[in-house]
């Protein structure tokens, strides 16, 4: 006879690997400020107000993509219509040129999913 699993253990079981895998993807602020200077410094400040080749990433979670006072931002950011939360950062880091068409980010993408929670896990910290 073919025994299934009681669902509850079932619940349970699933639970946990949601929250293992929310675990994961929560980042580490700490690490996110190595990723940030070793990734974005060169062209971001987190200054409010304080531009570089890109625009000033602080307070950038919650604000409007496009939005930065005085700078000057591609027609497709500014037509964009996002907002910038972790879940819509998160493949503009990965792939800029494909996430964005039109953009002018000069950067590649961040891979790692681990580097990008991090960071992101960092700049929510910038306020």
């Amino acid at each position: 006879m073919r025994r299934h699993p009681h669902p509850l253990a079932l619940a349970t079981l699933l639970a946990l690997s949601w929250a293992a895998s929310a675990a994961r993807a929560a980042g580490d602020a700490q690490l996110g400020a190595d990723v940030f200077a070793t990734h974005c410094a060169e062209c971001h400040s987190l200054k409010d107000g304080k531009h570089k080749k890109g625009p000033s990433l602080f307070a950038v979670l919650g604000r409007r993509a496009g939005a930065a006072a005085d700078f000057k931002y591609s027609d497709a950011m500014k037509a964009s219509g996002w907002t910038w939360t972790p879940e819509r950062m998160d493949p503009y880091l990965t792939l800029p040129k494909q996430a964005l068409p039109g953009g002018t980010m000069k950067y590649d993408g961040l891979a790692d999913a681990k580097a990008r929670a991090d960071l992101l896990a960092y700049l929510a910290t910038v306020k």
